[in-house]
């Protein structure tokens, strides 16, 4: 299986490809970027990590290249700033993106898409209207809102995370739906007090503003491509284990026409199925909310 990483000598397209150095499938990774001595700096490094995994090759290559791959990971974007939301990134990587997905477009590109850029869910649904191409095969990364909200119940709980499951819906940033009644530990549903789901919200819905404020300069590096890294192995390894993206909904959870984040069944197609998962009245109110945001988001680009 081929995947082309665009934005590839970035911090986030980078771990994504070493990411998958680590797994045992014979993955072509082709490192794309407009920065040509950080894409020469990456593979000379990651080449030498090739041994210790399972992947096939790992090079450097130019737009073109990525036209007959199977999978694009789409992770380029303007530097991170300070900022309190990911929304402020919009219009810069709407130009970003748009050029990028024109070209694939143009270079006959018959692969699936997963979109690593933000905001996410309204460049997704952009995407999805500006190309034509079909939803199963447009993807946007959204697996962090779910990890955060994993983290923070098993701090409150006092408990290894993986041992924690749940599912967050919505937008990826400040429009998520932190789903309780999907809350388990060791497989067993388990209720959190009031203080707990505040502490727990706390930390996941807060996260993104305190990181940022860190004025670090890095996004979500290891986790955003752990997290990339595991989605390209659900849709090169198909099964019935359910995974976070963000999809343009068609009738799902009453939706239509604008993309959010829902566990979904991946193959090798992309998008095999969405789960739908219940919700009570005040989180079905806050998903469409955060839908009509996302939908105005999405229909102010040109």
């Amino acid at each position: 299986m081929k995947v082309a990483i665009i934005g590839g000598a970035g911090g986030i397209g980078s771990s994504v490809a070493f990411s998958l150095l680590r797994t045992d499938t014979l993955y072509e990774i082709v490192i794309i970027d407009n920065r040509p001595n950080m894409i020469v700096s990456h593979v000379m490094d990651l080449q030498d990590a090739l041994s210790l995994g399972g992947a096939r090759s790992v090079v450097g290559g130019e737009m073109s290249d990525a036209m007959d791959a199977d999978i694009v990971v789409l992770s380029a974007a303007v530097p991170l700033t300070l900022n309190t939301s990911r929304d402020v990134y919009l219009q810069a990587n709407a130009d970003i993106t748009g050029g990028i997905v024109d070209e694939l477009v143009e270079g006959g590109f018959a692969g699936i898409l997963i979109l690593m850029t933000n905001p996410v869910d309204p460049l997704l649904t952009w995407v999805v209207k500006r190309t034509g191409w079909a939803r199963e095969r447009v993807l946007g990364y959204t697996l962090n809102d779910t990890q955060r909200f994993r983290t923070g119940i098993s701090q409150v709980l006092g408990v290894a995370p993986q041992r924690v499951s749940c599912w967050v819906v919505g937008e990826h940033g400040a429009g998520q739906v932190p789903v309780f009644s999907t809350v388990t530990l060791d497989g067993a549903h388990i209720e959190l007090t009031a203080e707990q789901r505040a502490t727990a919200l706390d930390y996941a819905e807060n996260w993104y503003v305190r990181h940022v404020a860190l004025d670090s300069g890095r996004t979500s590096t290891w986790s955003s491509g752990i997290g990339g890294a595991l989605m390209v192995e659900a849709i090169a390894h198909p099964g019935d284990k359910p995974f976070p993206v963000s999809v343009v909904l068609a009738g799902e959870y009453g939706l239509h026409g604008v993309s959010a984040s829902t566990p979904s069944i991946l193959g090798a197609t992309g998008l095999v199925k969405v789960v739908e998962i219940p919700l009570d009245s005040q989180e079905t109110k806050r998903l469409h909310d955060t839908a009509s945001k996302i939908s105005e988001l999405a229909a102010a680009l040109a």
